[in-house]
């Protein structure tokens, strides 16, 4: 659009500065200027296309694209401190400080081994923020709240360029899929968020019996989206559970680093980007 409202500014110039008659001059002068200001903003635009084009290679034999869930569809909101802080405050825990908190649970999710997403061990996870920041052992009940919240949508928020693109990827005809490393929540809270009405497949890892990055998982994908692995492109924003999973099962991939001022090779800074990546030339019928 920028290009074409340019070219008819363009013309009117052209018109301005072959136009005879005593104010020629000044016509000519004021057309001058505005032309020099013309070919400054093609040559912005013309840097922005190239830039754009170059961030990763276009994808035409892609039938199929899955996400990531947590860091790449959705977020805790405000952030993970934030919600333990609010749930312990309603427990008599109050004061308690969520940049504290979140640096507990950073650390602890780092020490993770074998995860398998139960409620035992988010149990873990959740004991390990909160240990030396109370007199009192965790109690079963701050748990349970804490486990529940955040099953909750509150406790999310949807990334601005997820919806946009999923409209655009469904409108194109691809197929769309999750693959997740999560828990029994996940379901009911993308049907919550109105993120599920959007995949016509979702593999989680408590269903499947085995996790990112297992290439297991990601072929159990492909298989259910009825289409080879090598047509199915994930996205994600782990190095290691998302691109080197997916590359290691034949899929393509994308590592998302949303926010970042210039992508690698292989990398993305906006799901957005996919629009312009992924082409399916005959669209496939929605039915509602």
């Amino acid at each position: 659009m920028d290009r074409r409202r340019t070219s008819r500014r363009a013309d009117a110039l052209d018109q301005a500065l072959s136009r005879p008659g005593p104010e020629a001059g000044s016509s000519r002068r004021k057309a001058v200027a505005e032309q020099s200001k013309i070919e400054n903003r093609k040559s912005k635009i013309d840097q922005r296309l190239s830039r754009s084009a170059v961030s990763a290679p276009a994808l035409p034999s892609i039938r199929a694209v899955t996400f990531d869930v947590g860091g790449t569809l959705i977020e805790p909101w405000p952030s993970v401190g934030h919600v333990y802080a609010e749930v312990a405050a309603r427990h008599g825990l109050k004061g308690l400080s969520a940049a504290v908190l979140n640096r507990h649970f950073a650390a602890a999710w780092r020490a993770l081994k074998d995860f398998n997403y139960s409620r035992a061990q988010w149990a873990e996870v959740v004991r390990q923020t909160f240990r030396g920041l109370t007199d009192t052992p965790l109690s079963g009940a701050l748990f349970e709240a804490i486990y529940s919240r955040f099953a909750q949508p509150e406790a999310w928020r949807v990334y601005d360029d997820v919806l946009p693109t999923l409209e655009a990827m469904a409108a194109r005809g691809l197929k769309l899929g999750v693959i997740s490393n999560w828990d029994e929540r996940l379901r009911p809270l993308l049907r919550r968020l109105k993120l599920q009405q959007y995949f016509e497949v979702m593999v989680v890892s408590c269903e499947a019996g085995v996790a990112k990055p297992s290439p297991a998982i990601f072929s159990q994908a492909a298989k259910k989206l009825g289409v080879a692995k090598e047509v199915v492109l994930h996205v994600g924003d782990s190095p290691e559970w998302d691109l080197r999973g997916a590359q290691a099962a034949g899929l393509k991939a994308l590592l998302l680093r949303r926010g970042a001022n210039r992508a690698s090779a292989g990398e993305i800074g906006s799901l957005r980007e996919l629009c312009g990546l992924c082409v399916l030339s005959r669209p496939r019928l929605i039915r509602p």
